[in-house]
């Protein structure tokens, strides 16, 4: 079997808990180290991992054949294209870059570099999600006049990490926990023809936007997009509405809290939402007597990394493509558009 050597560009959060738990665990893989500017962490976890102390070391080692760009969004136009220019295959974390023409040029450059690109889009593999889409699948619901896919939390603080507070290119909910909505609603239902958005900013203190509710325009139905940190009680962040009934779901996928928490990708229990977070599918009168409970299938990021692995080794296309970031990247921009305009502002 192949191996893909993999080198991170960060051991935070993202790279602790998103990253190296699959590279490590997948067989086709092989975690060669971490870019570490400061503290040293990654040898106490992985202790083959080699620990780099600059970018142009990292890329000149010839044994890195993959690149995980999650370092903050506003760097990642930046470090990606050196490291498809130093001949590696890149995966990027979402926001993908800072604009759609940043994100485009990427996806150009890895084509004429005939190098893999991908955005690590893990929330497609959300076990909310995978519910949401086995019942569109399923077409249970009929023809879709409306969806609400939202990113909805309370947490009014901010952040204690600069680079999430401070204006940039990169910087605010919508490149955030916006991209996961966005890219999730195009998965569902392709691009939209045209958008409308409301951004905002409601955090005492805050210089970034942390509020967003996007209206995604279909030639047959309607998307809001939301997030914002003071939805204090649960909401059914999913909710679809279509001619022969409608679907609820809670946000309930548990992949992030158990990984942080030490539990391994492969440990029994792992990705399965708990009980009494079943979606609730309706379908008849409308009373609520025709209620079902939709148990969401187990979440599994490992379904990325299957898919990078088949990617760069049998020449298939990645499992989020750069052309995926590019539709992304040209919502989030004319979201702003829109914001500053007032208008709608077609695609």
């Amino acid at each position: 079997m192949a191996v893909i050597n993999t080198a991170l560009l960060s051991f935070g959060l993202s790279g602790r808990v998103f990253h190296a738990p699959f590279i490590e665990l997948h067989p086709g893989f092989r975690l060669v180290g971490c870019w570490e500017r400061s503290a040293k962490r990654i040898a106490d976890r992985y202790p083959q991992a080699k620990s780099f102390e600059t970018l142009r070391d990292l890329l000149a080692d010839e044994s890195v054949d993959l690149v995980v760009v999650n370092t903050p969004t506003q760097t990642h136009y930046d470090y990606a294209k050196k490291a498809l220019e130093a001949g590696k295959h890149v995966v990027v974390e979402k926001a993908f870059a800072g604009n759609a023409d940043e994100a485009a040029e990427l996806r150009d450059l890895a084509r004429e570099a005939a190098r893999k690109l991908a955005v690590f889009q893990n929330r497609r593999w959300d076990s909310d999600f995978l519910s949401v889409r086995e019942v569109l699948e399923a077409g249970y619901l009929g023809d879709i006049v409306e969806a609400n896919f939202g990113f909805l939390r309370f947490d009014p603080d901010l952040s204690e990490k600069s680079h999430k507070e401070e204006p940039s290119s990169g910087a605010g909910i919508v490149k955030d926990l916006g991209s996961h909505v966005i890219d999730q609603a195009i998965a569902a239902f392709g691009l939209p023809e045209a958008v409308f958005a409301d951004i905002d900013i409601t955090r005492q203190g805050s210089r970034v936007d942390d509020y967003f509710d996007i209206l995604l325009f279909y030639s047959d139905m309607r998307v809001h997009v939301k997030g914002g940190y003071f939805f204090r009680r649960p909401l059914a962040e999913y909710s679809l509405f279509g001619k022969n009934g409608c679907y609820l779901k809670m946000r309930s996928d548990v992949q992030e809290r158990q990984l942080d928490m030490g539990m391994n990708p492969d440990d029994s229990g792992y990705g399965r939402e708990p009980a009494g977070r079943e979606g609730r599918l309706y379908r008849g009168g409308g009373n609520g007597s025709d209620q079902e409970l939709i148990t969401a299938p187990p979440g599994n990021y490992m379904k990325f990394y299957d898919g990078m692995y088949s990617a760069i080794v049998d020449d298939l296309s990645e499992p989020v493509t750069a052309a995926d970031g590019v539709r992304v990247m040209r919502v989030i921009d004319a979201a702003f558009q829109s914001q500053q305009s007032g208008l709608v502002v077609r695609l």
